[in-house]
């Protein structure tokens, strides 16, 4: 969905199907970016949606609702993360950054990971940093992963998160 939109704020579709219509739900933290920057966004995503369903008889209806706070959902998170990287910020400040992003949402715990060659060196390593709780081993927590690579001039760049919304 972002690469045919080139908008990368999407946090999860969900889709629904019924008899005679498909609902897709478009939950993005930025709606107002869609909506303005890119005037055709929207029926972009429309045309693309109907290619990969492959829609002729049903109606198909799009839906953006926004989130109310998006850095604490981890995909927009990484999505961010890597964007800094790509414009050379150092990657220490774009950890600490993230963290204090997700600070605000009321999350109990953040992990970022970010593996590969970091600031142009000739070995690639990991390099990780965690604030609160992120139990990953106990099944009742909450916990929301993303994985987004990032492509930079010294090669890709792995962005891992978790986020840690509490058990129940």
């Amino acid at each position: 969905m972002t690469d045919a939109t080139n908008y990368g704020g999407v946090g999860r579709i969900e889709i629904r199907r019924k008899t005679d219509l498909i609902r897709v739900d478009i939950h993005t933290g930025f709606p107002d970016l869609l909506i303005e920057e890119h005037d055709l966004g929207i029926s972009q995503m429309r045309g693309y949606i109907e290619n990969i369903l492959g829609i002729e008889t049903r109606k198909l209806r799009v839906v953006l609702t926004s989130i109310t706070q998006p850095y604490g959902e981890p995909k927009i998170l990484s999505e961010h993360v890597a964007s800094q990287l790509r414009n050379r910020v150092p990657f220490r400040r774009t950890m600490k950054k993230a963290i204090e992003l997700v600070g605000r949402t009321g999350d109990r715990g953040i992990k970022i990971q970010i593996a590969g060659r970091l600031n142009g060196s000739e070995m690639a390593r990991v390099e990780w940093a965690r604030e609160g709780r992120v139990p990953l081993q106990t099944i009742k927590a909450r916990i929301g992963y993303s994985y987004h690579p990032a492509q930079t001039i010294y090669g890709v760049l792995g962005i891992k998160t978790w986020t840690f919304r509490g058990t129940g």
